[in-house]
Formats: structure tokens, sequence, C-alpha cells
């Protein structure tokens, strides 16, 4: 059975970009609106449906709703992907510079485009998606308007990439996240990573101890987010990954974690993304 991806986006997006580079470019894309639907496809029990969700940028930071999805889903982490975030000015053929008095995109997008943007006297509409920006500058065949978005929204909306990496952070990366039901996620051999979630208790020096034991395994703590736990009085849960070399090492730091806190949870044990 074919593997259907559902991304929050458009075609052309970042996420589909994202899902191509992980699971190959003849894919099956389920356009979704928002993440929490991308969640509820992936976690639906009658298709073989994965997702593709970001969770942190290395400008913006975490995306905190995304965490709070993935706890109350029945997901598991089966990959990720590192993307760097290149964004382009796209505009139909033919149309030239001094043509262009319109830049429609994603307000995050015109953030991150704001030095290149700012030199120029064009107006700049805020929309709900850089690639649905691009799909409404090939539909309308405008000759004054432009859009900001990926290459891979160039080549799908058939537009020019007139101006190419206006964006001015250069070293801008999304982490996007591949989610499976249980029973469709693989067992990865060579798997060198793995996110959890733990609780410790309010004593003094509680979560140092959980951190001096993993650093004692020799496994690397790449990420450490703090999260509310709803209906507590500011008591919260830690979400950790770790990098390890093998899994017996990864198993016996949990079996330790298991004795100094409480409702540890493994959301998935994969290969680490960065190349």
């Amino acid at each position: 059975m074919d593997i259907k991806i559902a991304i929050q986006g458009f075609e052309g997006s970042f996420h589909q970009e994202a899902a191509q580079r992980y699971f190959g470019k003849n894919i099956s894309t389920i356009c979704c609106t928002t993440f929490k639907e991308v969640v509820k496809l992936a976690s639906s029990k009658n298709e073989n449906i994965a997702g593709v969700m970001a969770i942190e940028n290395s400008i913006a930071g975490s995306i905190l709703p995304n965490y709070t999805l993935l706890q109350k889903s029945n997901l598991k982490i089966a990959g990720e992907v590192y993307l760097q975030i290149k964004q382009h000015l796209l505009v139909n053929a033919g149309v030239k510079m001094e043509d262009i008095k319109e830049v429609h995109s994603h307000p995050m997008a015109l953030l991150q485009c704001a030095e290149y943007l700012d030199k120029q006297t064009w107006k700049l509409i805020e929309t709900d998606d850089t690639a649905l920006s691009a799909k409404h500058v090939h539909q309308h065949k405008s000759k004054h308007i432009a859009a900001v978005a990926s290459k891979l929204a160039a080549r799908l909306y058939n537009l020019q990439i007139i101006a190419p990496n206006i964006h001015t952070q250069k070293n801008n990366y999304t982490r996007f996240l591949v989610l499976k039901r249980e029973n469709y996620a693989v067992k990865i051999e060579d798997a060198d990573k793995a996110s959890i979630n733990f609780v410790t208790n309010h004593k003094k020096g509680s979560l140092a101890k959980v951190l001096g034991i993993i650093a004692e395994a020799g496994i690397n703590l790449s990420k450490l987010q703090s999260m509310p736990i709803p209906g507590s009085n500011f008591q919260y849960s830690f979400h950790a990954d770790l990098e390890f070399d093998n899994k017996r090492q990864f198993d016996n730091v949990i079996i330790l974690l298991k004795k100094l806190t409480q409702n540890i949870t493994v959301f998935g044990i994969y290969k680490n993304g960065k190349k």
C-alpha cells in the first residue's frame, strides 16, 4: 500500500520539500491548513498516512504548540529532516524588476527577507502561505505582483526566479519531524537519535541528576524543551532529544532515567537528520 504524506501548507511549500527530501519526489501529498489537521490525518486508522510537521527553526526557535500536538497524539517520530530555508522572488515569464508593484507572501517569509525588501518601494502583502502566493501570481497571470517562495514553488507554478536567495540570514534551517502511527513505524537498525518526554519531582537538583546521567553515558543532549503541564500549578514536563552511538547505550540510560523521573515516554527512535 502506497503511503500518503500529510503536510501543512500548499503544494510548493517547504513542508512538501521536506517530505520529498525524506520519502522521494514521487509521493502523494495531502495539503492541510493546520498542523492539527496533519496530526489528525496521520493518526487515522483508516489509511496509511504519514505526517511531516515542522518542530523548530534555527532563528525563530521551537514551535511549542506542535510539541503539545505530538504529546497528545498516538504518533511516533520515524525520522527527521533539516531543511535550509531559501527564499526567492518569483514572477511570471517576461516580468521585469521595474514592473513589480506588490510582493505577496507569508509574514514570516517577508520578515526573513526584510533587508532586501526594505530597499525597494514595493507594497508588501501578507498571505497565508508562501506557495499559495506563488500559485495566485501564476493563476492571475499578473505582471505587477511577485511572490516570495521556494524554488519548488517556482517549478510547480512555472514562475521565474527573478532574484534568488533574498533571505537575510543565510544559515536558516527548519527541522521537520516525520510522524507515523506505531503500527506503521519500522524499526531502524542504525538509529542514533531519540526523542523522549519526562517529568521530574520538585526536589532540589532533580533535573541536574537526570542531565548528569545522560552526560555520563556519553549521550549528547541536543535539545531540552520545557513544557507546562495543563492543569498543574507551574509544573513542567521536559522534551529531550538524545544523540547516541548505539541503541544499547540509549536503552541503558532509559533504565536509569525511569528511577529518577515520572511518566517517561519515548516518542521515537530514529536516524539523525543532520548531514
